[in-house]
């Protein structure tokens, strides 16, 4: 079975949420992500331009790259791919039961978002090298 969180871009964006509605509803707040990437799309175009050019830029999930690393692929979290895809104007979606791969057109490094956290919790991030 499928578990598909979508969300339209003509969606007007929630408020008055507590954290738990945010949080801890059935989207684990992806939703919450994308909107904030809307948000940030509105307030800094140049970045909105460049993850609609295909760059995997660095946010504040694990995810993004900066620059290419010795070993090519990584993983990220679902709640970057949320965010990512509101600063690139898309709509939400996104199947939780499911890895998605893209290829940072910067940088060449494949990046797998993933509901498994356990791939990406103690993996060593960009700016840690």
């Amino acid at each position: 079975m499928t578990k598909t969180v979508y969300r339209t871009n003509m969606a007007l964006t929630r408020i008055g949420l507590t954290q738990k509605e945010t949080w801890g509803g059935p989207d684990l707040g992806l939703i919450k992500c994308w909107e904030v990437g809307r948000t940030r799309a509105e307030e800094n175009p140049e970045l909105a331009q460049r993850c609609r050019a295909g760059e995997l830029p660095v946010l504040g999930w694990k995810g993004g790259v900066s620059r290419r690393l010795k070993k090519r692929e990584k993983y990220g979290t679902l709640k970057y791919l949320a965010q990512w895809q509101g600063l690139r104007g898309d709509d939400l979606c996104i199947d939780y039961s499911k890895e998605h791969t893209i290829i940072c057109s910067k940088t060449g490094m494949i990046v797998t978002f993933t509901p498994d956290q356990s791939k990406y919790i103690n993996q060593i991030t960009d700016s840690e090298i």
